[in-house]
């Protein structure tokens, strides 16, 4: 497989291992770049035999994905013209669709999180396999109740079967940003790791992973998968829930005040939460 003529991804290769390291400028906003070029390389990989485990990570030192862009709120069709995912996933949203294609990967997934990923960025990572974060750098957020909407992009079928029902609801009404350390607590993340520990951890278990004999990693993913069915359906409710509260006025309103205030900007997203709980 060739893996190139990307913008805002680049990619490396050792043995069975694949790093994806994610570098949007500015701000690694999931948008319609990104979310297009990640979804090449998904369709690409599921047909990789070769590669066995997937490493996601930023080049930005403050951010792993943001979040969605907010303002797919003045340009839906953007959005909704992205021709993402998998045959059998149409009813879906692109977001959701790329999601989910990256969730059926036959590849072990993992995230290594050294910045904030909020809002479509947590749910990117919750549809990994693993995910590991940085003490005192990474945090995790399902900020979109602030905005008006629910997560739309699979967390609330992901979350629960990360983390649990009531953790769940917690996370995404709750809208709080979790620091490493309560992820790790809560099962959002494997581990927590000091920073200057993460690299290493990760990329040793990837090639641990890379190095098992042929089949083994694929049909131990494939095992535990069969334990959680039905989540074609619950993503159908999740995207007819997604869409009755994204077009209500009020999402609208909200979302274009949070970009008035700041949000999309490199100090506002420091502190998103803040900025979305003002306006």
């Amino acid at each position: 497989m060739v893996y190139d003529n990307y913008s805002s991804i680049r990619i490396a290769r050792e043995g069975g291992a694949m790093w994806v390291t994610i570098d949007h400028s500015p701000l690694n906003i999931l948008d319609a770049v990104l979310m297009s070029e990640l979804n090449d390389l998904a369709g690409q990989a599921a047909k990789d035999d070769e590669v066995q485990v997937i490493v996601f990570q930023s080049a930005d030192p403050d951010f792993f994905i943001v979040h969605g862009d907010m303002n797919f709120v003045n340009d839906p069709e953007t959005l909704m013209d992205l021709n993402l995912g998998d045959a059998g996933t149409e009813q879906f949203n692109p977001m959701m669709r790329l999601h989910e294609r990256i969730r059926a990967l036959p590849q072990v997934t993992i995230g290594k999180i050294a910045g904030l990923a909020r809002g479509g960025g947590a749910e990117f990572l919750s549809s990994l396999d693993m995910r590991f974060a940085a003490i005192g750098k990474a945090g995790l957020a399902q900020m979109e109740a602030l905005i008006g909407i629910i997560p739309g992009a699979g967390g609330p079928v992901y979350l629960p079967q990360i983390v649990g029902r009531a953790r769940a609801l917690e996370i995404i009404v709750g809208a709080a940003l979790f620091d490493a350390e309560e992820a790790e607590r809560y099962g959002w993340v494997n581990r927590a790791f000091p920073a200057d520990q993460l690299d290493d951890f990760v990329d040793n278990l990837a090639r641990s992973i890379a190095g098992r004999a042929p089949g083994v990693v694929r049909a131990a993913k494939q095992a535990i998968n069969a334990s959680t069915p039905g989540f074609a359906k619950a993503l159908d409710i999740n995207n007819q829930l997604l869409g009755e509260t994204f077009s209500a006025p009020k999402a609208t309103e909200l979302t274009l005040a949070a970009l008035a205030a700041g949000a999309q900007t490199r100090e506002g997203e420091k502190n998103l939460e803040r900025i979305l709980r003002d306006i």
